[in-house]
């Protein structure tokens, strides 16, 4: 049976209708799909939790983490990394908060605006790598690394100093010594130092270089490896 004409316009809008709503379901796929594969494979944003870093980094700051510089284990000195708890260095964390907060950042974790709620990842700056000695204080009260003081004036928290504890270490191959920028209130490597896991990051922990704060927007800046860093010798044989 021929269906009557005057429901034919109708019939139209609906295939047109249905055409549209699955368009834009594929194009939501497709956009999610790529937002994995980039927070997989380049590009992760984090959400900063705490002052530890700051002036650097703000508690409330995004940042976006490149993970194509550390893919190969190229961590270098003067970097702001963000690296999966080592040895259980912390204590509650992400899944604090509401049940709306908590869902709100899974939610931002999924298409890679936000670390994943079941990750434990902590955010330092890189001081020392394999095979490099690492001090404080030397007489004027500086970290040195190698023999080479630190001027640090232009990232520590004003008002610190570069430690309060002191070490003197020598980094094994593979580890990292890290510190937040915010001295007295970071619990860094120094922080650790008596643990039964040591005081140490293995480069494998390291999910990515910080290089952008994006958010807020009166916050936009580069993240930059301080100049004091490419002053560094070699670590002695």
């Amino acid at each position: 049976m021929t269906l009557p004409e005057e429901n034919a316009p109708e019939s139209s809008t609906s295939r047109m209708r249905w055409s549209a709503a699955r368009e834009v379901g594929i194009i939501l796929i497709v956009a999610l799909v790529l937002s994995s594969l980039v927070r997989t494979f380049a590009f992760q944003a984090f959400w900063i939790p705490s002052g530890s870093m700051e002036n650097t980094l703000l508690p409330e700051d995004r940042i976006l983490v490149s993970k194509l510089s550390t893919e190969f284990g190229d961590v270098k000195r003067g970097q702001v990394i963000v690296f999966s708890d080592p040895t259980d260095w912390l204590s509650g964390g992400f899944n604090d908060g509401n049940v709306f907060q908590r869902g709100a950042r899974s939610a931002l974790s999924f298409v890679g605006l936000a670390a994943s709620p079941s990750d434990r990842d902590l955010v330092k700056r890189v001081i020392g790598v394999g095979s490099d000695h690492v001090v404080c204080c030397d007489p004027s009260g500086r970290v040195s690394v190698n023999g080479k003081a630190l001027d640090e004036k232009s990232y520590i928290f004003p008002g610190d100093t570069p430690s309060d504890e002191p070490f003197d270490v020598i980094v094994p191959q593979g580890q990292l010594w890290v510190m937040g920028d915010h001295r007295s209130a970071s619990g860094d490597s120094r922080y650790h130092q008596n643990d039964p896991g040591g005081p140490f990051v293995p480069v494998s922990k390291v999910i990515g270089r910080g290089v952008w704060v994006g958010w807020p927007l009166n916050r936009w800046s580069l993240v930059r490896v301080p100049e004091t860093f490419s002053q560094i010798p070699a670590p002695k044989k």
